[in-house]
């Protein structure tokens, strides 16, 4: 079931991406006048499962949910049109545009998506508002696994700043640590002022783990039980606390996680508080070294909650936007960096799909589709033939020298585009499925 309603989820979110991407271009080549025979949601080779024309273009729905394109008259695109390029130029093609007017069209799509971006965030944040845990409020300092444990990092550490900056939220750090160019972090470890210094050629074990590095401790609070939990069995209730194990006092989630792992299959007589009361109650740990609970997240941590205005929302949800595209940006440092080797990070479809949740939740799936949408918009931008960015870097040439790029040259440059595209997939396509079987 979570599988199905993350695939729903993919799908929706896809085909409002393609719709207002393709939108754009279509409202701009409208604008100047130019011809659109082609208004596709994802692609159709072979057949398509519906179609209808009206006015001069054909509206249709394919079965290939890989994206989707309008076909504009005399555009050199991925219909590979060499017979409509042969014919004399018309006054409605894109060929006879002027240079300008070509630009916006094929920026049509990219601006569409960053737009796109914003509105959805405003949305969010005048809707639900922004919920976050400030540095300041991790006042148990972090939690670490053996990546973090190799960097440097220890539990308990209260991180200051980020190359002397500090951040003001917490999830801000693990992404500066990762994306920044000088790495350094300025702890406070049991009282003592310590430095951390992080290379290029760590960040690869950071990477590779797929997973949070650095999380704020919090104590051990329980929140709910799992099926044929052990803990209810003994007698344990939802909002008890953990405290201690044995002869030991113990308080955080990591502590208990860590004893839990380190005695399998034994009874652990568990020190608990429920409503100021202290008890003492056994319970066993199984073969995978739980006792069943899933414990409430940032237990004894005071997050931030804002609501915003309907006016307040508006600069917040375009910074977000703007912030999240710059760190986006950051990232290809990582991809082409072949220390960290993160192009072996990327990925397809299956990828992207897990990123929503295995439920149905609105504030998630909104998110979401505004940072595909963000990411949609700069991989169009790219200067990669066949590609948006493709289409603009010749006409920009063209703008700059004053000559036209040939028919011929914009067609073998198609091909070498889409082959690059064609096997950039290929190549996601087979880490999603070396990551699945690993």
């Amino acid at each position: 079931m979570e599988t199905t309603i993350k695939i729903l989820q993919l799908l929706l979110s896809l085909s409002i991406l393609v719709i207002l991407h393709e939108f754009g271009h279509f409202a701009f080549a409208r604008l100047f006048k130019t011809r659109v025979e082609k208004f596709y949601l994802f692609f159709n080779p072979w057949f398509s499962i519906f179609k209808i024309k009206k006015g001069e273009t054909e509206y249709a729905l394919g079965w290939l949910p890989l994206g989707g394109y309008v076909k504009i008259s005399g555009m050199i695109d991925e219909s590979m049109d060499k017979e409509q390029m042969k014919q004399p130029p018309q006054p409605w093609e894109f060929r006879s545009k002027k240079a300008w007017q070509r630009l916006l069209i094929m920026l049509g799509g990219v601006i569409m998506n960053f737009i796109l971006a914003g509105i959805i965030y405003i949305g969010v944040l005048f809707t639900w508002g922004e919920d976050y845990l400030p540095l300041e409020n991790a006042k148990y300092g972090i939690t670490t696994d053996s990546t973090g444990l190799a960097l440097g990092f220890q539990n308990g550490d209260k991180i200051l700043s980020v190359n002397n900056i500090k951040y003001e939220k917490f999830n801000d750090i693990p992404i500066e640590i990762l994306l920044s160019d000088d790495k350094t972090v300025q702890i406070e470890r049991t009282g003592n002022f310590q430095e951390i210094v992080i290379k290029d050629s760590q960040i690869k074990s950071i990477i590779d783990s797929k997973k949070a590095f650095l999380s704020p401790r919090f104590e051990f609070i329980i929140g709910d039980f799992r099926k044929n939990s052990n803990a209810k069995k003994a007698g344990l209730q939802k909002s008890d606390q953990l405290i201690g194990v044995e002869d030991s006092s113990l308080l955080f989630f990591d502590e208990f996680f860590n004893y839990f792992q380190t005695n399998k299959n034994t009874i652990a007589n568990l020190k608990v508080k429920r409503n100021n009361n202290l008890l003492t109650i056994p319970v066993e740990i199984d073969s995978l070294g739980i006792i069943g609970v899933s414990v409430e997240s940032f237990a004894g941590l005071e997050l931030k909650h804002i609501d915003y205005t309907f006016f307040a929302s508006i600069p917040a949800g375009l910074n977000k936007g703007v912030k999240l595209t710059k760190d986006y940006l950051r990232q290809f440092k990582l991809i082409f960096n072949p220390e960290t080797e993160a192009y072996k990070s990327l990925g397809s479809f299956v990828t992207i799909g897990n990123m929503f949740p295995g439920v149905w939740d609105w504030q998630s799936f909104w998110a979401l589709t505004a940072f595909l949408s963000i990411i949609l918009g700069v991989i169009n931008i790219l200067p990669i033939p066949a590609l948006d960015g493709g289409h603009v870097m010749f006409v920009l040439y063209e703008m700059i020298s004053g000559r036209k790029p040939g028919d011929k040259f914009l067609e073998y440059a198609q091909i070498v585009g889409f082959v690059i595209l064609i096997a950039l997939m290929v190549y996601a396509l087979r880490n999603d499925v070396v990551n699945f079987f690993m």
